[in-house]
């Protein structure tokens, strides 16, 4: 009888061992229904361009992961409360045009719905179909770009798909955008940013200067799709991505520069991208998760 019970207690403690980490913020909220969510995440395992350190096909999993530690309350306000829907991850097993295609047709419902898409990377590359998905519905908006690197080069490694070519491609489609934290670039992408007129606010700039009272010009569009590159962070706190750069943002002053982009200002849609999760580092998957789940505090209070 003693050893039934020893081994029932061991079954339950088996069970509830393994909390469902499917969705975003589960153990705060369930899953919201598709129609009632204002935030539709989206998993996105992308890597098919990398070109240093690897790992970003795993990101989606790991922030999901470590969302399950996250409070409902953000320190200001509680965006789960808008509800939050976790979509299955992406098909990224085809090609580049394929792939992107997938995420053109998850990110499409969502807009059509006026709900947010929150894409959670996998690498820089993805971020051209959620903006494409909406162009396809819209023009009046501009892409703000937290990230180290420009991504501004025609193409890299051969390739005009690649992560360093994501805000060159939208760009090309007549979208206007703002860059924020970007500490190395290539000459090729200085003189496309002069060229062509790129408005940004460079890490170095952040450093001697600190946050201006208005980040975005005044001409900037009203509404924005926000795209957040992890490596925009300093590497000391970011190390877990492809390509850690130093000098970057600390953790108040992204949010502070988040929260100043917004201003006056109606975020469309969002992603975070390329987290290359290590074992050593978990505490980069949660900054990640947190990370997201504060943009969407942001996105709903704006």
């Amino acid at each position: 009888m003693l050893s039934s019970l020893i081994a029932n207690s061991a079954m339950m403690t088996t069970a509830t061992a393994s909390p469902d980490m499917s969705h975003f913020l589960s153990s705060e909220y369930p899953q919201s229904s598709a129609a009632e969510a204002l935030f539709h995440v989206i998993p996105v395992p992308l890597e098919k361009s990398v070109s240093y350190g690897s790992g970003t096909a795993l990101g989606p999993e790991a922030i999901l992961n470590a969302s399950y530690q996250l409070e409902s309350f953000d320190g200001i306000s509680c965006p789960g409360e808008h509800g939050i829907h976790t979509t299955a991850a992406i098909d990224c097993s085809g090609d580049m045009p394929t792939c992107l295609g997938n995420i053109h047709a998850a990110c499409t419902p969502v807009y059509k719905a006026d709900r947010i898409p929150v894409l959670l990377g996998g690498e820089h590359s993805l971020s051209l179909a959620p903006v494409q998905a909406l162009l396809d519905l819209r023009q009046d908006f501009g892409v703000v770009q937290l990230d180290a690197h420009a991504d501004l080069r025609d193409t890299y490694e051969q390739s005009p798909d690649s992560h360093a070519c994501v805000m060159r491609r939208i760009h090309e489609l007549g979208v206007p955008i703002f860059q924020i934290g970007v500490r190395n670039l290539c000459l090729e992408e200085v003189d496309y940013r002069a060229t062509h007129k790129v408005p940004y606010l460079d890490a170095r700039e952040l450093y001697q200067q600190g946050i201006p009272g208005t980040v975005l010009p005044e001409d900037f569009p009203k509404n924005i799709y926000l795209t957040f590159d992890i490596d925009g962070f300093d590497s000391s706190l970011m190390p877990a991505t492809g390509t850690p750069e130093p000098g970057g943002l600390d953790w108040w002053q992204a949010l502070a520069l988040c929260e100043n982009v917004a201003k006056n200002r109606r975020i469309l849609g969002l992603d975070v991208v390329e987290l290359a999760p290590r074992d050593e580092f978990h505490a980069c998957s949660y900054t990640a998760a947190k990370l997201a789940y504060a943009l969407m505090g942001i996105a709903a209070r704006h």
